[in-house]
């Protein structure tokens, strides 16, 4: 484990150069492997290639991403390319459209190629061996705690493995333990933050946590300072991403520099492959433009994807080379504003989901983690949205008030009139990970002032 980690240390301030031609000889790698196996054969002669085409990096472009229908025409085990008893584990999708979809792991994706991934993460955010890490992302088939777990072990870092949950004991073990670093949901960490204040805790002064890596749920930039500002001096909120095709939590995350302007560097891009692309036409988008990341794994041995499209949106930075850190070979990217499949159409203007709460959370006296967006149901192109938001307990606004000036910030942010409803706190849905925010209109709570 000390040689692989070496190993990896040494690729943490690589060339563009150096990342690309990592890149093409593990294609060609991955290429020979997916040879073997006939599904991946066929899936290719459907573009006319054969997997071992993937030698030149131009036939990656040709061949047509992979969509949700082609792993579900695969279940239970889409595109496995080693016999299930060579599997040490299996991970779930989350199944909210569908049946989760598992995806496996061989003992060295579990045990080396995870284990690298997460490390250099830690490593960018400054976590060190030692840390004693409260880990609260969740457990079962879900690849969040679990790879967490197995990494923070090879690490060296004192795991905490307590997942969500439990928050009355959480917040007091956060004091007395003195945690020091922690992975968990922005959304949980907020719930923790009010049940710490009704319990006479003070998270600033009497936790001990510098450094958070938070994922499941991209949050604004406003959002992620209100949580610092809560905390002890210095804690820096990084947000991660990844996704369970990819192997984990492992394809982006901030670094010192970079976590100020709001952007990750796609810190793995070496062993997973991140194509940025506009959604509808699938080329690559320039620096400054919005698309959506499409993932190849270059070293997975179980459960590979080739151009896997997450749906998930982000803006590639205006400088994705440049970063003052020197990790000049991992382009830089926003955070998750969306999903292609959630953008909403509103009278001809495409309005992300990411839009309206940077809105919400820079409105005082909104609860930040309690909003929705409500749709009709089955409708593509839409007259009008209706925003569902809480006012704080302790805000001496009226709900009415909060709506009016809610409706007047969006208007002028998205150039469109959307209806506001406030609810007083506690109403809306709250969430440990990941949060459903676009809700087709009979699925969500109704009534509340309406401004």
């Amino acid at each position: 484990m000390e040689t692989a980690e070496a190993e990896y240390e040494t690729g943490d301030f690589m060339t563009r150069e150096d990342v690309l031609g990592i890149q093409a000889a593990k294609l060609a790698g991955l290429g020979a492997r997916l040879a073997g196996s006939a599904v991946w054969r066929d899936h290719f002669r459907k573009a006319g290639l054969h997997p071992q085409d993937l030698a030149d990096r131009q036939a990656l472009s040709a061949l047509p991403p992979l969509e949700k229908a082609d792993v579900r025409a695969h279940y239970p085990f889409p595109f496995l390319t080693v016999p299930v008893e060579d599997v040490v584990r299996f991970c779930a999708t989350s199944g909210t459209t569908g049946l989760p979809v598992l995806f496996g792991f061989t003992r060295r994706d579990w045990e080396r190629t995870v284990v690298k991934q997460l490390s250099r993460i830690f490593r960018t955010v400054g976590i060190a061996p030692g840390d004693l890490v409260y880990q609260g992302y969740g457990y079962g088939m879900w690849i969040g705690g679990t790879s967490m777990d197995q990494a923070l072990h090879a690490y060296g870092a004192v795991n905490f493995p307590i997942g969500p949950g439990r928050g009355e004991l959480v917040i007091q073990w956060l004091r007395d333990h003195r945690y020091t670093a922690t992975t968990m949901s922005p959304l949980w960490l907020m719930t923790l933050i009010s049940l710490a204040e009704k319990a006479g805790i003070d998270p600033k002064r009497d936790w001990h946590l510098r450094r958070g890596l938070f994922g499941g749920q991209s949050v604004s930039a406003s959002y992620r300072r209100e949580m610092e500002s809560l905390m002890p001096a210095g804690f820096m909120a990084h947000n991660i991403y990844g996704t369970t095709e990819a192997g984990g939590p492992i394809l982006a995350v901030s670094c010192e520099h970079s976590h100020e302007a709001d952007e990750m560097h796609l810190i793995n891009d070496d062993s997973v492959m991140t194509e940025v692309l506009d959604p509808v036409t699938l080329r690559p988008v320039q620096p400054g433009e919005v698309g959506e990341i499409v993932i190849t794994t270059l070293e997975k041995e179980a459960s590979p994807v080739v151009r896997w499209r997450t749906r998930d949106l982000v803006r590639l930075s205006d400088h994705p080379y440049d970063c003052p850190c020197g990790r000049s070979g991992f382009p830089l990217i926003g955070r998750i504003v969306g999903r292609s499949d959630d953008m909403l159409k509103v009278r001809g203007v495409m309005v992300y989901p990411s839009q309206i709460e940077d809105v919400i959370t820079g409105i005082e006296g909104t609860v930040k983690e309690a909003w929705q967006i409500y749709v009709a149901k089955g409708d593509s192109h839409l007259d009008s949205v209706e925003v569902a938001i809480e006012r704080a307990s302790s805000c001496g606004k009226s709900d009415a008030e909060i709506a009016r000036e809610a409706q007047t910030k969006l208007k002028a942010r998205l150039g469109l009139s959307c209806k506001v409803v406030c609810h007083g706190e506690g109403v809306l849905p709250r969430y440990e990970s990941k949060a459903v925010r676009v809700v087709a209109r009979g699925d969500g709570v109704e009534g509340g002032q309406t401004s």
